[in-house]
This record gives C-alpha cells, sequence and structure tokens, in this order.
C-alpha cells in the first residue's frame, strides 16, 4: 500500500502527561520570547480572556454608522479580533444587513475600527460575480466571476477585475478579503463552488496563477487575502451551509495543489477551512475540527505558518453534528485561529461572541486546552496584523 505524502511525512508525537498541563496552567499567558506578548497597541500583557477574544469573528446587525449596543460591545468591552460583514440578512431574509450604500458602509466600518479597543479585522466576502456583498445596487463598480476569469484566461483582464474588487475593498476601509476561491471545479454541480462560477478552473496552474494576481493586487491595496476551502470544496456534491457533506469519494489530492504552491510561493495571509468530511483524511471530523487535516496537511506537510480561519462555526455541517463546546475544543485542538460566527444562516445570536469566550476560558481553566495553545493564535493573529502596517 502507498501512503499519500502527508502520512508519509507525519510525526508520531508522544502524548503529553497531565502534569504538563497543570504545569501551563501555572505559568503566564504570554510565551517567553513572543512579540505577541501585547498588541501593537498596549503596554499591559493581555489577560486571557484578551487573548481568546481575538481568536473570534463576529457577525452583527445594524448599518450605523453610529454603533449600536452590540457593536459597541464586541469592540469596545469584548474586544473581539473582527467583524465580519453582509449586505443580505439570510435569517431575516432582508435588506439591508450591514450596508445600505458606499458612504454608509465606509462611515461604519471606519466608527468600529475607531471604537475599537485593540487592532480589529474587518472581514467581507468579496469574491466577484454571484458571491459579491459591494454591489452596484450600492454604488460599487461591477465585477465578474472566477469562472469567467478562468475560462477567458486573460492576464489583462484578471489584473483588472482583481485590482477594482481590491480597490473596493480598500476604498471601504475594510482589511480583510475572505477571497479568493481556490477549490479546483471538479464537479461544476457543485451547488456552492461550480454552481455559481466561484471556481477560476479545474486547472491548479491556473488557479494558482490567477490567485496569485489576487494576492499581488490586495496586497498592494493593504488588504489581507484568504484563500478556501480547505482541503478542497470544488468535487462536493453537497452544500456545507445545508448539512453534512461528505467527499470521501469525489475529492482529488490535486486540489491541494493550488495550496502547496501559493504557500511555498509566500503570497499566503489566512486559509479558510471547508466544513467537508473525507473518510480518507478522518473518519470522524469534517476538515474545520480535523487535527489530521489541519495539523498534518496543512501545518506540517504544506509548511503553512499562517493564520487559519474556520468557515462560519454556525453552518449547518457542524451545528447539526455537534454543540457548540465540541465544535470549538475540536476547532481549536485541530489548529484554527480564527473562529467566524457569522449569525447569519439559521438564528441570530446576540451573545455568542461571550458564549464563546466563556466556553474557551472553562477549557483553559479544565486544562482542556492549554493557554500556550491560546497564545499560539495570538501570535499569529498579532503578526498579522503587522503584515497591514
Amino acid at each position: 500500500m502507498i501512503l499519500p505524502f502527508w502520512k508519509k511525512n507525519r510525526i508520531n508525537k508522544p502524548k503529553s502527561r497531565r502534569f504538563t498541563t497543570t504545569l501551563l496552567l501555572l505559568i503566564p499567558i504570554c510565551i517567553a520570547g513572543s512579540q505577541a506578548c501585547t498588541d501593537d497597541n498596549d503596554s499591559q500583557p493581555p489577560t486571557l480572556r484578551h487573548q481568546i477574544a481575538r481568536m473570534l469573528m463576529i457577525g452583527v446587525r445594524g448599518t450605523g454608522p453610529v454603533l449600536n449596543e452590540e457593536m459597541t460591545s464586541l469592540v469596545t468591552q469584548l474586544g473581539v479580533g473582527g467583524i465580519i460583514l453582509y449586505e443580505y440578512d439570510a435569517v431575516n431574509h432582508s435588506r439591508p444587513r450591514n450596508i445600505s450604500s458606499r458612504e454608509q458602509v465606509t462611515q461604519l466600518v471606519a466608527n468600529l475600527r475607531n471604537a475599537a479597543i485593540a487592532p480589529l479585522l474587518i472581514g467581507i466576502d468579496q469574491e466577484g460575480g454571484k458571491v459579491n456583498r459591494l454591489k452596484t445596487m450600492y454604488g460599487y463598480p461591477p465585477t465578474v466571476t472566477a469562472q469567467y476569469l478562468g475560462t477567458l484566461n486573460n492576464p489583462d483582464s484578471t489584473s483588472f477585475y482583481a485590482s477594482r474588487i481590491a480597490e473596493m475593498v480598500k476604498s471601504t476601509g475594510i482589511n480583510l478579503n475572505f477571497a479568493p476561491v481556490v477549490d479546483l471545479n471538479i464537479n461544476p454541480e457543485c451547488p456552492v463552488i461550480g454552481k455559481l462560477g466561484r471556481s477560476f478552473s479545474a486547472d491548479p496552474d491556473l488557479v494558482t496563477k490567477m490567485a496569485s494576481v489576487f494576492y499581488e493586487k490586495q496586497q498592494q491595496a493593504g488588504v489581507l487575502t484568504t484563500y478556501k476551502h480547505f482541503p478542497g470544496h470544488g468535487s462536493a456534491t453537497g452544500d456545507s451551509h445545508a448539512g453534512f457533506t461528505d467527499i470521501t469519494e469525489t475529492w482529488k489530492p490535486v486540489e491541494l495543489e493550488p495550496y502547496r504552491r501559493l504557500i511555498q510561493s509566500g503570497k499566503c495571509d489566512l486559509i479558510m477551512t471547508a466544513h467537508v468530511f473525507n473518510a480518507h483524511l478522518d473518519s470522524i471530523y469534517p476538515a474545520t475540527l480535523s487535527k489530521n487535516i489541519l495539523q498534518h496537511i496543512l501545518r506540517d506537510s504544506l509548511n503553512f505558518n499562517g493564520v487559519i480561519v474556520s468557515d462560519d462555526m454556525m453552518m449547518g455541517a457542524i451545528t447539526q453534528n455537534w454543540d457548540i463546546e465540541t465544535a470549538i475544543f475540536k476547532a481549536i485542538d485541530a489548529g484554527v485561529d480564527i473562529l467566524i460566527f457569522s449569525n447569519n444562516v439559521t438564528e441570530y445570536n446576540p451573545q455568542i461572541a461571550s458564549q464563546a469566550i466563556d466556553i474557551i476560558e472553562k477549557m483553559v481553566h479544565e486544562g482542556r486546552i492549554s493557554p500556550a495553545r491560546i497564545a499560539l493564535s495570538y501570535d499569529r493573529i498579532t503578526k498579522l496584523h503587522r503584515r497591514l502596517n
């Protein structure tokens, strides 16, 4: 039997003993020598709750531009690490959610960042085409799908639209784009990738080339880039928004190629996980909750040392199969640095941020998660902010 490369390279590490966890609870939260013992504008070492809060990106209702009570609590009291913006409220089936005009959302973003007690990531899904939060109806220029650009395969057109999207995001004050998609278009009928035109191509060379252009244009604009959805969603026949999505029989190792090449090139800020299940990679958990997929494949085999961000933890593939505490624990244990709670799938929970912080803090005090593990994500997130600066 020939083992896949990620199993060949996997290193068996000894299990930590109980006294190790006890000792970790007695040491300071900051890792000695870590450059992220404080945020860039902090003078005191961060508390455990502060570090945990930085690992959360939350969806919230309201167009502002004056911050409502919930927004104020998130950025000035809890100090969450990020806010994700939507133009459509999928729970209420209504508009506006956070965006009603170009001027309004620009002022909202400015007010959020000015009020935040720590550097704040403002994220958006601005892929172009059908996944397009900054629409022409709000005063933004038109965009095209990734599939259109991949089919055209014209460097000038790719550069033009990549620059347009980067400028749209930058001009609004948003500093993190959850784009581009680097899923391979293996199944053109995939309901959330191929059928929506979100994939450049089934060819990993072309996907890598186009993703690189988007990265370069966003980097020039001061916008962080997120590749998604690891380890590949393009072969799926189901929708992980709606429920359990099994890619065991459709996924191919070639789907890792864009990630491998982009990581090797150094053009990689963040990578978003997929809530897809592949029994060949993990017989129990989907990628977001899988240590084998995120630690042994993405980090150990592909050598990714940057920030791993989850897809929305409120999607059906997670919530229908695991309670929130189990899902949070498994995601962090697997290697996720930022957890997204969109509040925009099937329910709206204004307390989700404080609940998540309480859950994670309790796990640390119980010894299920070490303070060093939290500090590691905090360190990666802080370094990400330095890339913006």
